[in-house]
């Protein structure tokens, strides 16, 4: 369950620890952010079940987020630019099923904004986007969608010591404005919250610039 007034998304876009880390450092209306096992049908994988191919889950980040503050099509946006959709089965060095892109909804309405930018993501990227799209609810007969990762990988960039490891793949190209690929009755409700400021200043780069930004987040402005 998730208190009032706050809203969940889960996806996968490589390895979860510079997954979790670039959404930590959103500069606001980020509650939690968590990483774990989605889409899978075993119950309660572990790391080393999950990196075995056997269990289908993929290295996924859940996100619990206030929409007043930080909109749905901002956390989405920053997924798309921060790997390589296309990828299939991995994302840089990492091959395996552990590894593949997706976005997993809870209402009709997550649905077609991923949809929808899916589609002209991929009309800007010129080439197939491979990231799997489908409903939380799909998951229910294997025990749910979302199982949490050990303690030690939760927020694992920020600890102490931590290796700064980078497998992501971004492609160096912005997603297309909002108003041209969202169904018009929904960009109201979903219009982005963070300017066009932040992201010149702030998105996904090509290389390892989520890893290697600092830990804390991205404070109001700073762009």
């Amino acid at each position: 369950s998730t208190a009032v007034g706050f809203e969940v998304a889960v996806f996968a876009n490589g390895c979860f620890w510079g997954s979790e880390k670039g959404i930590w450092r959103l500069p606001e209306g980020i509650h939690s952010t968590a990483v774990g096992y989605c889409a899978g049908f075993t119950p309660n994988p572990t790391y080393e079940e999950a990196c075995s191919g056997r269990t289908g889950h993929t290295e996924g980040v859940r996100v619990v987020y206030d929409p007043s503050k930080v909109s749905f099509v901002d956390i989405m946006r920053w997924f798309w630019e921060a790997h390589d959709p296309c990828s299939g089965m991995g994302q840089g060095n990492d091959r395996g099923t552990q590894y593949r892109s997706g976005f997993y909804y809870f209402n009709e309405e997550q649905r077609r904004l991923i949809e929808a930018s899916k589609d002209a993501y991929e009309k800007q990227l010129g080439k197939q986007i491979t990231t799997e799209v489908a409903a939380a609810s799909d998951y229910d007969q294997y025990g749910g969608l979302w199982y949490f990762a050990e303690v030690h990988h939760q927020q694992y960039l920020a600890k102490p010591g931590a290796r700064p490891y980078c497998s992501a793949q971004p492609q160096g190209v912005s997603l297309a404005p909002f108003e041209e690929w969202c169904p018009e009755e929904l960009q109201e409700k979903y219009k982005p919250t963070l300017p066009g400021a932040f992201w010149k200043a702030h998105a996904p780069r090509k290389g390892c610039s989520v890893v290697s930004s600092p830990n804390e987040p991205i404070k109001v402005g700073g762009w």
